[in-house]
């Protein structure tokens, strides 16, 4: 008898298994052969024939004969008796076993009725399918449950273990009772289960056949928008470009909102022009990200020299930080603010940047705003609202990363509707930019490819933590003969085009532009001097357009007359010295100025008077000055008892202050009281301290610029500022005799006090 172990197989006696031959061969171990009588084993978990052990073999097994081995190679072996092992050893193909007792609580006709109505119901749930057809000779071709549950053994939905349950029990009511619940039990989740995958067939049908007239309607309105476009209606419009954008998903899921809001509005709906405007303005933003497109460093330096005369620390600094981004492959990098007097190129050279980086420029003006909503925009449920300043110049620019100037935020405002200079916290950060919110938007923005470039007058007024976010780099001003070439390759040129005047036609001599930038202009930047010339060129215009001249040459001598101004009076160095008059210098916004500080006694009881709206830092250094004074000439205490004194700095109607005067009003008082004249062309700067120090001050540049625009000679200044001489442009240095101090002592031995 032939050995044959078997898993998760559901064979009864009386039914037929049909196997194929070479896997019948090899679960048997020898050929097939018709009459050859074998014994089905049943294996509690899968396992290959040489590892099986008598452990792992269920006690109750199946004998059968070979009934057939038909020439396709399949084999039919009949199962018989159910039998109860006794021994089993696969290795020399030996079992022993005794046959198990049949409880009969049924009759044939009961086994037989109940088969029929399984069949019945197998047949009806067949013919639900395509292939109930083939199905239905199969199942005709059952005679009884055994056989049916052994050929679907492999698609009923129990465990091996309840397969063998079937053929262990003794009782037939019991092991008819398991076939049939079996049974039943496939029935009913093959009829589920073909439901539910009709059910998403049908489903699928729909959106398949939904996307289809989609497609065909959106193909059909495509057609009459070509041949029609003024037809093309407004939500048509918005749906086109909201699909063409490519925004990101919160913005797109909003933008879809909105569009539904308004088609249900109707273009007679009061809020279908608020809803139009929001559309408008979020479709007409650059959402997608821009290529890097690769930067030409000796291009950018062409365009900046081009653009610009001088600069040259300014100009170095912005190719550093194109060349960091040309490395990196970014669109944006440090923010960069800009700090100089008015005029001095700060905004222009943002333009030229842009145009270095092949990138659209967009400028936003943030002198005077006081409103946060200004920079962040005002929600829409409020009436007039607006998007920011910032989203609304990244929008006229129509790129997603433009160059943007953000001009004057030294003068934002504060007041009860919020701090503006903290809402440009999270536009200029950029660990933070990329997700910027704007209030009428209501979806994040993409910020970090933007490069934002700032400018200011000053540092004074620009909070610490916004400062901190932006790297400073300071515009000195011009020197006399920078802005004469200034003049002449960028200021003329524009201004005779403005005027309509042609090249031969006007001709300016370098002594007139001198004389203008000397006697008619008192700033550092150039913005006084533009005016000028174009004030030349309107006059020479006048004289064209009359035919009193072909062409106009303008001397020193025609100034007065075209200008139609007499020339502003600048502080000069006074010709002779007096006691208690010394020269100061001073930072302003328009540049550098020299100033007097005077000091005078008169009889009195020693009280003190300061004109000249000095502020309070300049008060404090007067009595510094005083004290120091007081112990440096003991002898001459007495009389500031004896005396009043009255500190004056002329141009009264200008407020001035600031601690850079110490040195100065210290010198003053000493020429007072030793009665000694300082030099005139002698000017100096510098914060004293109580102990006779000579401590650092800002601005040196300006100061020595004015310096030798008023004729100064030679100028103290303190110590710790040497470095930033570096600064100063060679011209000025030359016509200059600067000497570093780091004491008050010092100051009076080389004043010849």
């Amino acid at each position: 008898m032939l050995v044959i172990p078997v898993y998760d197989l559901a064979l009864l006696p009386g039914a037929s298994l049909y196997l194929k031959k070479e896997y019948y061969e090899e679960l048997a171990g020898k050929q097939a052969e018709q009459g050859a009588s074998v014994i089905f084993l049943m294996l509690k978990q899968h396992k290959q024939r040489p590892d099986i052990k008598p452990e792992d073999i269920y006690p109750i097994a199946v004998t059968g004969v070979v009934e057939s081995v038909d020439e396709d190679g399949t084999v039919n072996v009949r199962a018989l008796t159910r039998v109860r092992l006794s021994q089993a050893d696969l290795e020399a193909n030996l079992v022993q076993f005794v046959e198990c007792t049949e409880i009969q609580d049924l009759t044939p006709a009961e086994v037989e009725e109940r088969f029929k109505r399984v069949r019945s119901a197998m047949l009806k749930f067949s013919n639900q399918f395509q292939w109930g057809v083939i199905a239905r000779q199969y199942i005709l071709n059952w005679h009884s449950l055994a056989e049916m549950v052994t050929a679907l053994s492999s698609q009923l939905n129990i465990s091996s273990e309840e397969k063998y349950q079937m053929l262990e029990t003794d009782v037939l009511s019991q092991r008819v009772e398991l076939m049939e619940k079996a049974l039943y039990e496939m029935i009913e989740v093959n009829r589920v289960s073909g439901e539910a995958q009709q059910a998403v067939s049908k489903s699928n049908e729909m959106v398949y056949r939904e996307e289809a007239l989609k497609r065909q309607i959106e193909f059909l309105q495509k057609q009459l928008d070509d041949m029609h476009p003024e037809n093309v209606s407004d939500i048509r419009k918005f749906e086109q470009a909201i699909a063409q954008s490519g925004m990101n998903d919160i913005a797109e899921k909003e933008a879809r909102k909105v569009l539904n809001r308004m088609k249900q509005e109707g273009q007679n709906g009061h809020e279908y022009g608020l809803l139009y405007d929001y559309l408008d303005f979020v479709t007409g933003l650059a959402w997608k990200k821009a290529p890097f497109e690769r930067i030409a460093l000796d291009r950018a330096e062409e365009i900046l020299d081009e653009d610009h005369y001088g600069l040259k620390k300014a100009k170095k600094r912005i190719i550093q930080q194109i060349a960091v981004m040309a490395l990196n492959q970014k669109q944006a990098g440090s923010i960069l603010l800009f700090v100089g007097a008015p005029g001095t190129g700060k905004t222009s050279i943002g333009q030229s940047i842009a145009r270095a980086l092949k990138r659209p420029y967009a400028r936003v003006s943030l002198g005077g705003v006081r409103d946060e909503a200004e920079i962040r925009g005002h929600r829409r449920t409020y009436v007039g609202a607006m998007p920011g300043r910032i989203m609304d110049g990244i929008r006229r620019s129509g790129a997603s990363n433009p160059v943007v100037v953000l001009d004057e935020v030294d003068k934002l405002g504060k007041d009860y509707n919020g701090d503006p200079s903290s809402a440009l916290l999270e536009v200029l950060d950029p660990e933070q930019n990329s997700t910027f919110t704007d209030h009428y938007m209501n979806v994040p923005y993409d910020l970090s490819d933007v490069l934002f470039i700032c400018t200011a007058n000053s540092l004074d007024t620009i909070p610490e933590p916004l400062l901190n976010r932006m790297e400073v780099i300071q515009f000195q001003g011009y020197t006399a003969s920078e802005k004469l070439q200034i003049a002449k390759k960028h200021l003329l040129p524009r201004a005779m085009e403005s005027a309509g005047i042609a090249p031969q036609q006007l001709h300016i001599s370098d002594g007139a532009l001198r004389k203008i930038i000397s006697d008619y202009t008192m700033e550092s930047g150039v913005r006084g001097l533009k005016k000028r010339i174009d004030t030349l060129c309107r006059s020479a215009a006048v004289k064209l357009v009359k035919g009193e001249n072909t062409a106009v040459t303008v001397g020193t001598r025609q100034l007065k007359e075209m200008l139609d101004r007499k020339p502003m009076r600048h502080d000069t160095a006074m010709k002779t010295g007096v006691p208690g008059v010394v020269t100061g210098l001073a930072w302003t916004q328009a540049g550098g100025d020299i100033l007097f500080l005077e000091t005078m006694f008169t009889k009195g009881e020693g009280k003190i008077y300061i004109t000249g709206q000095l502020g309070d830092v300049m008060k404090e250094s007067v009595q510094v000055a005083i004290s120091l004074v007081k112990s440096m000439y003991p002898d001459k205490a007495d009389m500031f008892k004896e005396y009043d004194l009255h500190v004056h700095v002329p141009d009264g109607a200008v407020p001035k202050d600031g601690p850079s005067a110490g040195i100065t009003l210290t010198t003053a008082l000493a020429s007072l009281v030793t009665g000694k004249a300082v030099e005139p062309t002698v000017a100096m700067t510098g914060e004293v301290s109580l102990r006779g120090g000579v401590m650092p001050i800002g601005g040196l540049p300006e100061k020595l610029m004015a310096a030798v625009r008023a004729g100064i000679r030679t100028v103290m200044i303190p110590k710790d500022n040497e470095e930033d001489l570096e600064d100063v442009a060679e011209e000025v240095k030359r016509q200059l005799t600067i000497v570093p101090v780091s004491s008050v002592s010092q100051v009076l031995e080389k004043t010849g006090l």
